[in-house]
């Protein structure tokens, strides 16, 4: 199952240019039976591909901003920018 096509009308165009755009989404999402050893390694490989990525950042920011509850997204976990957001929010 692939990631659905963003729209190129809307903000959501950085899509288009995703290393993970063709990838299976399994990879970034968590599954029910998940142990914490095969949810480590999944989380592993599913951040090593956005390092590549030309738009880690704006998948990053989007994940932020609409406050993403699930998956990896611009390489940061549900923890990691939870961990951001109240770290931004603290900042004067």
């Amino acid at each position: 199952m692939a990631v659905p096509r963003p729209n190129r009308r809307t903000h959501w165009g950085w899509q288009l240019q995703a290393e993970c755009r063709d990838v299976d989404p399994g990879l970034f999402f968590p599954r029910d039976d998940e142990g914490r050893g095969d949810r480590i390694r999944r989380e592993r490989q599913a951040k090593s591909l956005c390092l590549h990525c030309p738009v880690c950042l704006q998948c990053r920011q989007h994940a932020l901003t609409a406050r993403e509850p699930y998956g990896i997204w611009g390489g940061t976990t549900e923890s990691e920018r939870r961990t951001q957001s109240r770290t931004t929010a603290l900042e004067p």
